[in-house]
């Protein structure tokens, strides 16, 4: 039997978790939490958990990567089996393949890899729990970690997604919203620079809803912005009694 389509966003623009349309989940973010990496970083949006580690500026494994002027920025993004409802095959799947190329091309116009030439900068991405907005939150927990492990950067890289559902655009779209909404548009941008580095649209929205959302968007952005910077101020902060 067809599943009937719930009822997401009541009349009075409430969501089914109870979020106003344009409010994030409940986000948190902390860096520096595995030891054995450069850098790392741990990022949660609602039930959406994200882990990266960075390794590098090192040596390529292998030469031909090697570029003369500028490091090789390499990105690996994966969704543990156990990560959604039905166990997942751990085998890399296309998806998850392009989900890199993505990140990896969203972070590219802010590392500075020209100050570390021939040599690579390697970012793994693990979700180990997924329920909407994977990218997005990977791109977040990436950007941290490469702060994290001193790789100088233009600005950080800030991610989320609008969606439209019930014929409402919502900011930071979860699971349930995913599978039921019209359409799905991942936005990632570095703030300072002003500088949009990731726009991904899955579904229809028209001219005018496009505008909205990009506005919707930008407000997250900036939401999710300042929290990665108090992440990384709070793990330099020395309390004075």
């Amino acid at each position: 039997m067809k599943r009937e389509k719930p009822k997401l966003v009541s009349e009075d623009g409430v969501r089914h978790d109870g979020r106003r349309l344009d409010e994030l989940r409940p986000v948190k973010m902390e860096v520096g939490v595995l030891s054995n990496a450069s850098g790392s970083a741990y990022v949660e949006f609602g039930k959406t958990r994200v882990i990266a580690a960075v390794y590098g500026p090192r040596e390529p494994p292998q030469r031909y990567m090697v570029l003369p002027h500028r490091a090789v920025l390499r990105c690996r993004y994966h969704m543990a089996p156990f990560s959604t409802d039905e166990r997942k095959n751990p085998a890399p799947s296309r998806r998850e393949i392009e989900i890199s190329k993505v990140i990896r091309e969203a972070l590219e116009p802010v590392v500075m890899s020209e100050a570390f030439p021939r040599t690579s900068i390697d970012v793994f991405i693990e979700v180990i729990s997924a329920d909407g907005g994977t990218r997005t939150a990977a791109l977040n927990a990436a950007s941290l970690a490469l702060a994290d492990a001193g790789v100088p950067m233009r600005d950080l890289v800030a991610a989320v997604a609008v969606g439209k559902v019930d014929g409402y655009l919502v900011l930071d779209i979860d699971q349930v919203e995913d599978n039921y909404g019209e359409a799905d548009m991942p936005v990632a941008m570095a703030p300072s620079l002003n500088m949009v580095t990731l726009l991904q649209l899955n579904g229809v929205l028209s001219p005018q809803e496009f505008s909205q959302a990009l506005n919707l968007a930008l407000k997250g952005v900036n939401e999710v912005y300042k929290l990665q910077k108090e992440t990384l101020r709070n793990k330099y902060l020395v309390r004075v009694e």
